[in-house]
C-alpha cells in the first residue's frame, strides 16, 4: 500500500505527524572529474559569499591595531667594574677587562704541596727551565765562566727521595713517579722554590757567589721577568690581607663558587648608584645571566662610570620559529616540530602556556635588533613604535607592574635576592664571559656519596694528583702506597688463635675513601652538617689524610672542615679540578685551574662494618678469613 502524500512538509515535521520521514545531516559530494587542480586553486566565484564567510568568522571585528613599521628606542648600558668574592674577609677590587669573568671567579691556587709532600714536578721543572733559559740568553752574564747554571741547581735543588723513609712514600711507591724523580734529581733546578723566593721579595742573586754588581742587577731584572711570565701563564688568585688565604670565590662548605660584581645603575635614580649582581650558587663551567641575582642589600661601592646611551631607529621583523603556524593557505608547515604530538597533563601549566603561545599567539610577536657590547648591563630607557597608520605607541616593560592584578611577566630578567617582594628588574645582563672554554683532563676528581648503611658520607677520591703532576686513579695510588708502607713496616705475625671465632671491632676501607660524619650545627638540635674525619691506617693506626686539594681545606692548619648536609643529596655530588683555557676578545689566552661541580651517580656502599665475629678455623680446620 503506498504511503499517503504529505502536503505540508514543514507542519508535518514540526508536529511529527509522520515519523517515517527521514532527516539527512551529512552531505557527500560527488566528484565530476578526476582532476582536482582547479578545485585546489580556491577560485573566488562569489565575492558576496566570501564577505559573508568573513563576517561569520568574525574577521570584521577590527582591533584598531596596525602592523609596526619602525621602532625607536634608547638603551643605557654600563660595564661591571667591581668584583668581590663572597668570603667575609674578601676585598673589593676592580674588575679587569683583560680576561673572562670565569677566569676571575673560578681560579684557584695551583697546589705545589700536599702537607710536606712536594707536588707538580712538571711545573717546577718548567719554571726552572725558563729561568736557566733567561740567564743563558743574557749577553751580560758569562754563564760558562761564572758557572751560574750549576750554582742555581745547587741553590734550588730537586732532592732525591729516600725509599726507606715512610715520609717519601708518595714519591717512591709508584714506578713512573720514582723513575722521573730519579732522572731529574741533581740535574735540574726547582723553579718553584725560586719563584716563591722572588714573590716574597727576595733577591734573585741571593746565595749565588762570584757575581759583580752589574751581574746582580741583571739577575734582579730577570727575576722580575720570570715572575711576570709565570703569573701570565696561569692565572691564580692573590692573598687576602690579614689572613693570607687565597682570594678565590670557591666556598668549600657549599661546594660552589660565590661572588659579586657591581655596575653603575644604567638609569640613575631608579635603584641606587650601582647594581650589585651576585652569583650565589655558581657550579662552574660557563657564566650567563641565570647565574646572577640582584643584591641591593650588599653594595660593593666605587662604581662611578657614566652609562653609555644608544639611540637607534630600526625595522621590526616578525618572530619565526620551527613548527610555527603559517599564515598562507595550503602552505606546508615544518614537520620537524610537531606540536600536535605534545600531550600535556591538565596540571602541566607551563607546557599548556607554551603551546598556547606557539599555536595561538605566535604571529603576534616581533623582534627588534639591538647591538650591545659584550659584558654590559643594559636597560631600555624608552621604546616607541610607529605602525602602518602613522600612529606612535609608547611601550612599557611587561614586568614592571606592582601590586595585585598587575602583570609581572618577563623573560631574561634578573631576580632579586632575598624573600622580600621586589619589582621585577627590566635590565638585561650580558655577562663578560668567554664564548667557549676548553676543559683539560681532571687532575682531581672526588665523588661525595651517601652510605645509609654506615650513616656516613664518603668522599671517594676517584682521581688524585701524583708528585709529578700527572693524575692517576685513586684505587691504584692507595693500593701502591699501602703495599710500599707494608714492605717498610711489615705487620706483626698474628698470634695463634685461641678460639674458633675472633672479635673484629671494624673492618678496613680503601684509603682513598674519606669519611664525613654528621655532627650538629652550632646552636642547633636538629640541623646537622658533615665533618671531615679519617679512618685509621692499617700500618700505623694514624688517620689517613686526603690526597686531593678539594678535600684538604684547613687540614694543614689543623682546622676542621665542614660541608652543609644539603649539598650532598641522594644522587651524590661530583667535584673535579682541571685546567681551563679560553681566548679573550683581544686574542689573549687565559689559563686557570678551576673546580667544577656536577651530579653524582647515586648512593655508595663502602662495606664498612663494626662488631663482627671472624672465624679463625682453629677446630674446624678451615682457612681463616670467614665472617659470621
Amino acid at each position: 500500500m503506498p504511503e499517503p502524500r504529505i502536503e505540508d512538509l514543514r507542519r508535518a515535521l514540526d508536529e511529527r505527524a509522520a515519523p517515517a520521514v527521514g532527516l539527512w545531516n551529512r552531505l557527500e559530494g560527488r566528484p565530476r572529474a578526476t582532476d582536482f587542480d582547479r578545485a585546489l586553486r580556491a577560485e573566488v566565484r562569489d565575492p558576496l559569499w566570501m564577505l559573508t564567510r568573513q563576517w561569520q568568522m568574525g574577521e570584521f571585528h577590527g582591533t584598531d591595531g596596525g602592523s609596526p613599521v619602525t621602532v625607536t628606542y634608547a638603551v643605557a648600558a654600563t660595564r661591571p667594574d667591581r668584583y668581590r668574592a663572597a668570603a667575609p674577609d674578601a676585598v673589593v677590587r676592580d674588575l679587569p677587562d683583560d680576561r673572562p669573568l670565569e677566569a676571575l671567579a673560578e681560579r684557584r691556587p695551583v697546589p705545589f704541596t700536599a702537607g710536606t709532600e712536594p707536588l707538580a714536578l712538571d711545573l717546577r721543572l718548567a719554571i726552572g727551565r725558563r729561568w736557566l733559559k733567561l740567564v743563558g740568553a743574557d749577553t751580560l752574564l758569562n754563564v760558562v765562566a761564572l758557572g751560574v747554571r750549576q750554582k742555581y741547581i745547587a741553590r734550588y735543588p730537586l732532592t732525591l727521595p729516600n725509599p726507606e723513609d715512610p715520609a717519601d712514600t708518595s714519591r717512591v711507591a709508584h714506578p713512573e713517579v720514582w723513575a722521573e724523580t730519579q732522572a731529574v734529581a741533581g740535574r735540574r733546578m726547582d723553579g718553584y722554590a725560586l719563584y716563591r723566593h722572588l714573590k716574597g721579595g727576595g733577591d734573585a742573586a741571593e746565595g749565588i757567589s762570584g757575581l759583580l754588581g752589574l751581574h746582580r742587577r741583571t739577575l734582579r731584572a730577570l727575576g722580575a721577568r720570570l715572575v711576570a711570565w709565570f703569573d701570565r701563564l696561569i692565572d691564580q688568585p692573590g692573598a687576602r690581607p690579614g689572613s693570607g688565604a687565597p682570594d678565590d670565590a670557591w666556598d668549600a662548605a657549599r661546594l660552589e663558587h660565590r661572588f659579586s660584581v657591581a655596575a653603575p645603575d644604567p638609569e640613575p635614580g631608579t635603584g641606587g648608584p650601582e647594581r650589585t649582581l651576585t652569583a650565589a650558587a655558581y657550579p662552574g663551567g660557563s657564566l650567563d645571566w641565570p647565574d646572577f641575582s640582584l643584591d641591593p642589600a650588599h653594595p660593593l661601592g666605587g662604581t662611578g662610570a657614566t652609562p653609555t646611551t644608544y639611540h637607534r631607529t630600526v625595522f621590526p621583523a616578525p618572530v619565526r620559529f620551527s613548527g610555527m603556524p603559517l599564515p598562507r593557505w595550503w602552505a606546508v608547515e615544518d614537520g620537524r616540530t610537531n606540536f600536535a604530538a605534545v600531550t600535556p597533563d591538565s596540571t602541566d601549566l607551563a607546557r599548556l602556556i607554551f603551546l598556547e603561545f606557539a599555536l595561538v599567539y605566535g604571529n603576534d610577536w616581533y623582534q627588534v635588533p639591538c647591538a650591545l657590547p659584550a659584558g654590559s648591563h643594559a636597560r631600555v630607557g624608552g621604546l616607541a613604535v610607529t605602525d602602518v597608520f602613522g600612529e606612535q605607541l609608547w611601550i612599557t616593560p611587561a614586568g614592571s607592574g606592582e601590586g595585585p592584578g598587575r602583570p609581572r611577566w618577563s623573560m631574561f630578567s634578573l631576580d632579586t635576592a632575598g624573600v622580600d617582594d621586589a619589582p621585577a628588574d627590566p635590565g638585561l645582563l650580558l655577562a663578560p664571559g668567554a664564548v667557549r672554554i676548553a676543559h683539560g683532563p681532571p687532575l682531581e676528581e672526588v665523588v661525595l656519596a651517601r652510605d645509609e648503611n654506615a650513616n656516613l658520607v664518603w668522599g671517594v677520591e676517584a682521581t688524585v694528583p701524583t708528585a709529578t703532576g700527572t693524575p692517576r686513579r685513586g684505587t691504584e695510588v692507595s693500593a701502591e702506597e699501602l703495599a710500599h708502607r707494608l714492605r717498610l713496616t711489615p705487620p706483626p705475625e698474628p698470634p695463634e688463635p685461641a678460639a674458633p671465632v675472633a672479635y673484629q671491632a671494624m673492618n678496613s676501607v680503601p684509603a682513598h675513601w674519606i669519611p664525613f660524619i654528621p655532627v650538629h650545627a652550632p646552636g642547633e638540635n636538629r640541623a646537622v652538617r658533615l665533618q671531615r674525619a679519617g679512618l685509621p691506617s692499617p700500618v700505623d693506626g694514624l688517620p689517613v689524610p686526603p690526597r686531593t686539594s678539594l678535600l684538604r681545606p684547613g687540614l694543614d692548619q689543623r682546622q676542621a672542615y665542614f660541608v652543609h648536609e644539603e649539598e650532598v643529596p641522594q644522587t651524590g655530588t661530583r667535584l673535579s679540578l682541571a685546567y681551563h683555557r679560553a681566548r679573550w676578545r683581544d686574542g689573549r689566552v687565559a689559563v686557570w685551574l678551576a673546580a667544577r661541580r656536577g651530579t653524582g651517580r647515586g648512593e655508595g656502599a663502602s662495606g664498612l662494618a663494626f662488631d663482627a665475629l671472624k672465624e679463625t678455623g682453629k677446630e674446624t680446620g678451615k682457612e681463616p678469613g670467614g665472617t659470621v
